[in-house]
């Protein structure tokens, strides 16, 4: 069973991307695709947006999809390790 994208994880995806400076695949509503990176995530009163480094910025109501360019590479970075505990 697919996860369907909802605006929340749309959200995480796109500000991932502008902190980790990572690429995401962008699907904009009517079809067009590009790979790219967020510069930053923008509210103001015109609405909200996502800044990217290689496109214009774009409405985050016109985004209908949004994902890793790549696979996260598997790894322990960031993961706590308990201390082991000898009974």
């Amino acid at each position: 069973m697919g996860h369907i994208l909802d605006r929340c994880d749309m959200l995480d995806v796109l500000e991932e991307s502008a902190r980790m400076r990572r690429a995401v695949v962008v699907e904009i509503k009517g079809g067009h695709r590009f790979v790219d990176e967020v510069r930053e995530m923008v509210s103001d009163d015109s609405g909200e947006w996502a800044v990217f480094r290689g496109h214009d910025r774009i409405p985050l109501a016109d985004i209908s999809f949004c994902g890793r360019a790549a696979p996260q590479e598997p790894s322990y970075r960031g993961k706590h390790i308990s201390p082991r505990r000898d009974g």
